[in-house]
C-alpha cells in the first residue's frame, strides 16, 4: 500500500516515541487497535447485511483454557473408594 520497509517503520516509531513519550505511546497504540477492530467489525456487519446473511458471532477469548483444570489442586490424587 505505502511500500514502507523496516528502516522507515523504525524512523516513524522513533519520531512517535519522541513526540508522544513513553507513557502515551502504548495508550495511543491500544486505542488505535481498538478503533481498527471496531472498523473491521462494522465493515463485516455491513457486508453481511448487504449479502443478506446473518453476522457471525464474536469468537470467545482463549481464557477458557486456564479454567479447564477445575477445582483440583496439582499433585493431589483422589482417595480410592471402598
Amino acid at each position: 500500500m505505502f511500500n514502507l520497509g523496516m528502516p522507515e517503520l523504525l524512523v516513524i516509531l522513533g519520531v512517535a516515541l519522541l513526540v508522544l513519550g513513553p507513557r502515551r505511546l502504548p495508550e495511543l497504540a491500544r486505542a488505535l487497535g481498538k478503533g481498527l477492530a471496531e472498523f473491521k467489525r462494522a465493515t463485516r456487519e455491513l457486508q453481511d447485511s448487504l449479502d443478506g446473511t446473518e453476522p457471525k458471532p464474536e469468537e470467545p477469548k482463549a481464557d477458557s483454557e486456564s479454567k479447564s483444570c477445575g477445582d483440583r489442586s496439582a499433585g493431589q490424587e483422589t482417595p480410592p473408594h471402598g
